[in-house]
């Protein structure tokens, strides 16, 4: 009864409710001229000689001990399931930003060539049941948060991997560089990034029906935890108030299990104060719980496109990506490519609504996502000389744009057709590093 009371109690440094709306308003967009680029690159690790083989804890451990000891220009990251991420520093052009990327992955495969692994870019894990690496209180309460939902949070946390492009919010003026038109076009660009670069047709030995079974565990796992803001208001004053509408995933402790409440929005939080009075960390840790597929963290964040095959198949979503946002004439042929397909959304916020979902399962089959899509990548390429864009990352986006977006295609397709066909060996050789 006296612990219930105490947890009432509004303590001079508590976060209240219109704070809370107010710092999330103040902070989700920083505006001015957009100059900077960062892409966030995520990995399966797997064997090389058995990738259909799980790779054990300890070997993973011994991995990353000796990735941490590298010398990095990016953050290094382990993802629960024991991904490896890479997350650039912000880069003022797009050369810079792919040259110290991939510089960084030359020196992480090395390492990981040395003890037999390697890293492959699938969407999701077409082979192994997800499986937990990490043991830490934050996961621990992220799962035990997910399983209330069904399986999809397990498979999220422990078997996707993705390539997240991070651009500049952009002017706080209206245009068509400003932040209003740029977090419209975010959305809506979204769904024709999830369709071109679909890359996880499978889970757990089979097809699943959908080209990115990744963006199918996002939509599964809830709208308050990886569903967008609506688009029908200013998006700070959305985005603010999606993040105070959301569900709390869980409530840290010094020691000891987080608490993981049921139904708890953070606006019920800063009202009843329990099981404890919210502090200002709690509303940046609440923050980084939610998982839109555009999530403004000062700059914006595209997290809806699937890992790519090869090497360097990261790299054509963010020169593809940078161009279209970065360079004017680019963005309004975008702008005006992607708003027949605004209609298709019904109104509802993305991913649950029907132009996402036909995006993550029929991908560029459907005919009105191919044309906008095919109209981007050319404006992209176009814009790539004016990027600076040296002459083989044009040709990786123009041969990307030749071998799948012009032919209704994405790389979920060669992976369908390799399972019909000779089987995971091929599978394995044309995805592994």
């Amino acid at each position: 009864m006296f612990e219930s009371m105490v947890g009432r109690i509004r303590t001079p440094d508590a976060l209240g409710e219109a704070e809370a709306e107010a710092l999330v308003h103040g902070i989700c967009f920083k505006t001015g001229p957009p100059e900077r680029l960062g892409v966030e690159v995520e990995w399966l690790v797997h064997q090389l000689d058995a990738p259909q083989t799980p790779v054990s804890p300890e070997r993973l451990s011994t991995a990353y001990t000796a990735l941490r000891a590298l010398p990095l220009t990016s953050s290094l990251t382990v993802e629960p399931g024991g991904q490896l991420e890479l997350s650039s520093l912000p880069a003022t052009s797009l050369m810079d930003c792919i040259r110290t990327v991939s510089a960084d992955l030359d020196s992480v495969r090395a390492v990981l060539r040395d003890v037999g692994l390697g890293i492959v870019g699938l969407g999701h894990d077409p082979w192994h049941a997800p499986r937990r690496f990490l043991r830490q209180p934050r996961y621990d309460a992220m799962e035990a948060h997910f399983e209330r939902l069904g399986p999809a949070g397990r498979y999220m946390m422990c078997s996707t991997a993705s390539v997240q492009v991070c651009v500049d919010a952009g002017y706080e003026e209206p245009g068509p560089l400003g932040h209003v038109r740029r977090w419209w076009l975010a959305h809506h660009l979204g769904a024709v990034l999830l369709a071109s670069f679909a890359n996880s047709p499978m889970a757990d030995n089979r097809p699943t029906g959908w080209r990115s079974t990744r963006q199918l565990r996002w939509m599964q796992i809830g709208a308050g935890r990886a569903g967008g803001a609506p688009l029908d208001t200013h998006p700070r004053t959305s985005w603010a108030r999606h993040v105070l509408h959301a569900p709390v995933m869980c409530i840290r402790r010094d020691s000891g299990p987080w608490d993981v409440p049921d139904d708890l929005t953070l606006r019920d939080w800063t009202r009843h104060l329990m099981p404890r009075p919210p502090l200002h960390g709690d509303l940046d840790y609440h923050v980084t719980t939610l998982f839109p597929p555009v999530r403004p963290r000062g700059h914006l964040e595209l997290r809806m496109i699937d890992a790519q095959p090869g090497d360097d198949g990261w790299i054509v979503p963010l020169a593809v990506t940078a161009a279209l946002f970065d360079d004017r004439e680019a963005t309004d042929i975008a702008c005006r490519a992607v708003e027949p397909l605004a209609a298709r959304t019904l109104g509802r916020q993305a991913p649950r609504n029907p132009l996402y979902e036909i995006a993550a399962r029929d991908a560029l089959t459907d005919p009105g996502l191919r044309e906008a899509a095919v109209t981007c990548f050319t404006a992209a390429l176009d814009a790539l000389p004016r990027l600076g864009a040296t002459t083989a990352v044009q040709d990786a986006v123009s041969a990307f744009l030749e071998r799948y977006v012009s032919r209704g295609r994405c790389p979920a397709d060669d992976m369908l057709v390799m399972e019909g066909g000779t089987g995971h060996g091929r599978l394995s050789e044309e995805y592994g590093p």
